[in-house]
């Protein structure tokens, strides 16, 4: 501001100034105004153009995987008795499964003791996991209570799998040292034995049931025992790797009896599906983006139409015809050639819509067929993403107008610098000017009142009243 301003000659220059440095100035900043917002949208356009294309091309790396079509799925029809699965050599096959008995591990326990147990001497307890097992010698020493006893068992014990814990009795006040073994299958029963007199009572015969107070086991190793197509069979462990070859089971329940449950074995029909949908739905968005992005909306008359960011861009025609023209191309192979031949077709809008029945049936006749349709370096999903990893890979076509764009942006922040920078300078210009102006108006006006007086006071002037 130039402070107070037009004393001398009554002009209001602060009104002046400002109506001459905003004429300068609106014209520059109208334009740059334009240009920032039509490079902002444009560039926020560019942006949703390539993340919809990123996310398409994602859609398209999974759905071209030769992984995907060699994945064999085996289902269980009762999941809560048995779960399966199978790997890419899997041959395919049904199997009906009965689960007679799931495979056990060793738990077993001491006689009743007296409380207040305690060791009486020296001595050394011998632990084995099996008849035939040389064991884990653990030291005793005098005075050792059951809590001595149980932790120097489950610290010489843990590398075997074998834990000990100890359960008391409130009705009687006695205490049962309790081992459990991790291990399944027939003949991995833990057996306590000892030389010594005064550990006699921590003994235990893993082959024997415990009955009322007395030492043996509470429950027994034995291995699973189940049934493939009527063969009885065999496990000392609940997952099951080598019955069927390249399939694994996981025993979980016992069937009912007379109600065997189905397992199946073949190719992964739902996620081939899935990565289809997936596909589809991707370009989808892609179409509706970039439908959004160069559409012209009217909102009602005498109002300016919603422009996209987009409109008329050769960019996106020439993207879309690319992906287009792909789609449509017919594969070099028997069996499935178009994208019609799945089920899939194009709407009147462009979006692609999915026939679930054709679909279903052709990767049931055709499954082979469908994994080249889509695969390789001459599938659907190489050839698409051929036309369209050019714009957004690094370096591509559309980061190198988004650089340009951001580089318009960044000019147009100097160039509104530059516009402050020089209306300051105008402003000051003219208020000098004016200022002057002023200031001899003023001048002027302080020597015409001064004539006007001299004037009036010389002799025959006659004055005239006001």
């Amino acid at each position: 501001m130039a402070g107070i301003t037009g004393i001398g000659s009554g002009i209001d220059i602060n009104s002046i100034v400002g109506a001459l440095v905003n004429a300068e100035k609106a014209p520059k900043e109208a334009q740059l105004a334009r240009l920032e917002k039509a490079s902002t949208t444009k560039f926020s356009a560019l942006g949703q153009l390539k993340g919809a294309l990123s996310e398409f091309q994602t859609a398209m790396k999974d759905l071209n995987s030769l992984a995907l079509f060699e994945k064999r799925t085996a289902t269980s029809s009762n999941s809560s008795a048995l779960t399966a699965s199978a790997t890419k050599t899997a041959l395919g096959g049904t199997y009906q499964v009965t689960v007679e008995r799931l495979a056990s591990s060793s738990k077993v326990a001491t006689a009743a003791l007296a409380g207040g147990f305690t060791a009486s001497a020296d001595g050394t307890l011998t632990v084995k996991l099996g008849a035939s097992d040389a064991g884990v010698d653990v030291a005793i020493t005098t005075g050792d209570t059951l809590e001595n006893i149980r932790d120097k068992l489950n610290a010489d014990l843990k590398d075997k799998g074998v834990t000990a814990n100890i359960v008391n009795n409130p009705a009687d006040g006695k205490s049962r040292l309790v081992l459990s073994a991790k291990d399944t299958g027939t003949g991995k029963d833990i057996f306590i034995e000892t030389a010594d007199a005064a550990l006699t009572a921590l003994a235990v015969d893993g082959s024997t049931p415990s009955l009322a107070d007395g030492a043996g086991y509470l429950q027994q190793a034995a291995d699973a025992e189940f049934t493939i197509d009527g063969l009885a069979l065999k496990s000392s462990s609940n997952t099951v790797d080598a019955a069927i070859p390249d399939v694994t089971f996981t025993l979980v329940g016992k069937t009912e009896v007379g109600k065997p449950l189905t397992v199946t074995v073949g190719q992964d029909k739902s996620g081939v599906t899935a990565n289809i949908k997936k596909f589809v739905d991707a370009y989808n968005k892609l179409i509706a983006t970039t439908g959004q992005l160069t559409n012209v909306t009217q909102v009602g008359e005498g109002k300016p139409p919603v422009v996209g960011g987009l409109v008329g861009d050769a960019t996106v025609r020439t993207l879309l015809s690319g992906v287009r023209n792909e789609l449509v191309n017919p594969a070099n192979q028997g069996g499935v050639k178009f994208l019609a031949d799945l089920g899939i077709t194009t709407q009147k809008d462009g979006t692609l819509k999915i026939d679930d029945a054709k679909l279903g049936t052709a990767l049931t006749d055709n499954f082979d067929a469908v994994g080249t349709f889509f695969t390789g370096d001459n599938g659907l999903m190489s050839r698409v993403d051929k036309r369209i990893d050019g714009y957004i890979q690094t370096g591509g076509v559309l980061e190198q107008r988004m650089k340009g764009l951001q580089s318009t942006l960044s000019d147009i922040g100097k160039q509104k610098e530059a516009l402050t920078r020089r209306v300051a300078q105008i402003q000051t210009r003219l208020f000098a000017q004016f200022n002057a102006m002023d200031a001899l108006v003023g001048r002027l006006n302080d020597t015409s009142s001064r004539l006007t007086q001299a004037l009036g006071s010389l002799p025959g002037v006659v004055k005239q009243d006001s």
